[in-house]
């Protein structure tokens, strides 16, 4: 009574050009990273190899900025951690990591 009778419904019939179809419908997909790549993932690894070289380059001497804000020069540099002078016998001990941007030499006045 309430049960309406479902018709089986037959299978179509396959394309000659279903290879055609299937890129087609992957072509969005690849598309979407490509831009992704470009977009994302290429600037992304960029900033880190720059990052990375001037990490890499610090030197005595250097003034800097760090992830916190301080402003200093270097003192001591070892594998991973690096010396500070933030004043006049004021010196700090932070990581590599810490460093985010090298100044121009003269920027860091006392």
């Amino acid at each position: 009574m309430f049960i309406s009778q479902a018709f089986a419904q037959a299978a179509p019939a396959a394309a000659s050009g279903s290879t055609e179809s299937s890129l087609m419908s992957m072509l969005p997909l690849v598309l979407m990273f490509v831009v992704l790549y470009f977009i994302m993932i290429r600037p992304q690894m960029k900033r880190q190899k720059e990052t990375k070289a001037m990490l890499e380059a610090l030197a005595k001497g250097d003034e800097i900025v760090t992830s916190g804000g301080l402003i200093g020069r270097v003192t001591k540099l070892g594998e991973s951690m690096l010396t500070l002078e933030v004043a006049n016998n004021v010196e700090l001990q932070l990581q590599r990591g810490a460093v985010v941007q090298v100044l121009p030499k003269g920027t860091y006045g006392k």
